[in-house]
């Protein structure tokens, strides 16, 4: 009776810990947000505190694991999943944005179970709360999970022209993300002596352009694994495709660093939902391609 106690007041990690000691978890603590929610008078057409406690199952990870971003259930998404149910629509039950949240963490491939803890921190002198723990069912990917970008190919004309953030405010202006390529620079990248060798360095100077556009315009975010990509769709950021990372860990990615292969391949990946062309020439394939903007 007294361990029950202890751990009906205890960290929802403590509490997992408790049940499943061996599982492999990850956790965000105390998030802290602001959000309209509550079902009395006095909470409507205000803000209040809420604060976050998660604890996540996962599966474990893989022995080749290599330190790869891209192989793991990120936080972001945790945090994310907590965003979206708050921005989905006014809630008075603290019970349904746990059973949202939740839902959300739990479409993820790695996640197994969820702990939440959701407390009100401004309606009395202590917390008012909820916990919860949830399984997973069977993984069912929805639309929102796999946002379709537009795949942008920049010239290098394009690139050092005096006019780049107006032509990036107009690509902004559209509503579907933005994912911005570039091909080689100007400059003649070095010889390697042979085609394995070359094509890392091509990769290389690709990537170089790419930190070029970056730095001229802040809004550009050089990114390069799959993490990154969909975290800057879901969050309006105009990513700046390095590819060496995805194309090297590619089981069949393309051979070569021609930049028009590259932008095509990654459109197909992303399941982009255009290549629009900015001065690259890609070459055709599944994906819709328009020259110029609308």
């Amino acid at each position: 009776m007294t361990r029950d106690l202890s751990l009906a007041f205890a960290h929802p990690e403590e509490r997992a810990r408790a049940d499943a000691p061996e599982r492999d978890r990850i956790s965000v603590r105390d998030l802290v947000l602001d959000a309209e929610i509550g079902a009395f008078q006095a909470e409507r057409g205000v803000t209040q505190r809420i604060r976050f406690n998660v604890v996540v199952e996962v599966s474990a990870l893989p022995a080749d694991l290599s330190d790869d971003v891209d192989r793991i259930l990120s936080y972001d998404r945790i945090t994310e999943a907590i965003e979206a149910a708050l921005a989905e629509e006014r809630l008075n039950l603290l019970e349904t944005l746990a059973e949202r949240v939740a839902q959300r963490i739990l479409v993820e491939p790695q996640a197994e179970r969820a702990f939440l803890r959701i407390e009100k921190l401004d309606r009395g002198p202590g917390t008012l709360g909820v916990e919860i723990v949830r399984s997973a069912g069977p993984k069912v990917l929805s639309i929102e999970d796999t946002p379709q970008p537009r795949i942008v190919a920049l010239g290098n004309r394009q690139i050092s022209d005096d006019a780049l953030s107006h032509l990036l405010d107009a690509l902004a202006a559209e509503p579907s993300p933005l994912i911005l390529c570039v091909g080689l620079p100007e400059a003649p990248a070095p010889q390697g002596g042979n085609a394995p060798v070359q094509r890392r360095i091509d990769l290389l100077a690709i990537e170089q352009n790419a930190w070029m556009l970056a730095g001229r315009d802040p809004r550009c975010v050089v990114v390069g694994t799959r993490t990154e990509l969909d975290w800057g769709m879901r969050h309006g950021q105009i990513s700046v495709w390095a590819p060496s990372k995805m194309v090297l860990d590619a089981v069949e990615g393309p051979e070569s660093a021609d930049a028009g292969a590259l932008i095509s391949w990654l459109a197909n990946e992303m399941q982009a939902e255009e290549i629009l062309n900015l001065g690259l020439d890609v070459p055709a394939g599944d994906v819709p391609q328009r020259d110029g903007l609308r």
